[in-house]
């Protein structure tokens, strides 16, 4: 049963029955507008204020007739508006109303496309580092799991570039897609790029045939997870201790981090165009500068202590965990 339609036709016909009211008021009355109006809504409403002046008897028959053809468009209104909302569709529309508004209202967010289990990780990910972000989804299962763990999502396509604009791309700042198609992932990083030429693309790839033409269709990352975890599991065989110690490195965590990234931009006015030893961290936190990202995109292992802290750069920091605090509390 199609209910949107039947609200429709329902204000039509009302509108049909006020016109006819109003109409016939002033062709058998000769009354002017405002007084045809009057008795139309007196009619309608069966309010019963009263008439203007004597009916006649074709005013009187007609008046009669009004108020039946009435009875039968308010009959059909009620019946559409109580099937409408016992359907759940207002309640519904009301929700997807809802979500426009926050995805209306968010900046600099992350979209994610495909809630499956690459998916999961990176919105647990997000969220962990309260990072805003949405979800768009199209399977049930997923879309209950949304619900359930009070996560923003769109139900829809990401294939589809009209499920993609109600996203807000425009002011995104990064879009993960890990659709269980690399076709599919390729469509989405095509699409989403029109939207967007400047914001990070990460995509997920199965196949490495793949990898080439992501990166031509403009993911500014392809991430291949068998192809990580392969090499992870043969990293355990050959260095397995330096592995185990990279892997209780933590980097998310309002309290439980060992590494930390700096925005150069973000540093007090007074360190810009300074260098890393005049920040002196390790004095300040007891921190360590591991790191270092050049405008250009470079990073410098171990970057030397006369680097130039030059805007929009950026310092990746190592410590403990309460030296993490310190960091923080400090920038």
């Amino acid at each position: 049963m199609i209910l949107r339609p039947k609200l429709s036709i329902s204000i039509a016909l009302l509108l049909i029955v006020m016109a006819i009211g109003i109409s016939g008021y002033m062709i058998i009355s000769g009354d002017n507008f405002v007084d045809s109006l009057y008795m139309t809504v007196i009619t309608m409403t069966t309010v019963g204020f009263g008439e203007i002046h004597s009916f006649s008897p074709s005013e009187k028959l007609f008046t009669i007739f009004l108020i039946l053809i009435s009875i039968v468009a308010y009959g059909y209104a009620v019946t559409a508006i109580t099937e409408y909302l016992a359907s759940g569709k207002f309640l519904e529309q009301l929700k997807i109303k809802k979500v426009e508004q926050k995805i209306e209202n968010m900046n600099n967010h992350t979209v994610v496309c495909g809630y499956g289990r690459n998916g999961k990780q990176a919105v647990a990910k997000l969220i962990q580092f309260n990072q805003p972000c949405v979800v768009i989804e199209k399977r049930t299962a997923e879309i209950a799991e949304l619900e359930r763990d009070n996560i923003l999502f769109v139900d829809g396509d990401a294939t589809k570039d009209e499920d993609l604009a109600k996203l807000g791309l425009d002011r995104a700042k990064s879009l993960i897609t890990a659709l269980p198609s690399d076709a599919d992932n390729l469509f989405v990083v095509l699409s989403a790029r029109q939207f967007n030429k400047d914001f990070t693309i990460i995509s997920r790839a199965s196949n490495e045939s793949s990898y080439g033409k992501l990166k031509f269709a403009g993911a500014t990352n392809v991430i291949m997870p068998d192809k990580l975890g392969g090499a992870h599991m043969a990293s355990l065989v050959v260095t397995p201790d330096l592995v185990e110690f990279v892997d209780r490195l933590t980097i998310a965590g309002d309290v439980e981090a060992n590494l930390e990234e700096i925005s150069v931009n973000e540093l007090p006015k007074e360190y810009i165009d300074k260098t890393i030893l005049d920040l002196d961290l390790r004095k300040k936190t007891g921190c360590n500068v591991i790191g270092f990202k050049t405008k250009a995109g470079d990073y410098l292992i171990n970057p030397d202590a006369k680097t130039q802290l030059e805007k929009d750069t950026y310092l990746i920091v190592l410590g403990d965990k309460d030296q993490i605090l310190k960091l923080r509390a400090l920038f």
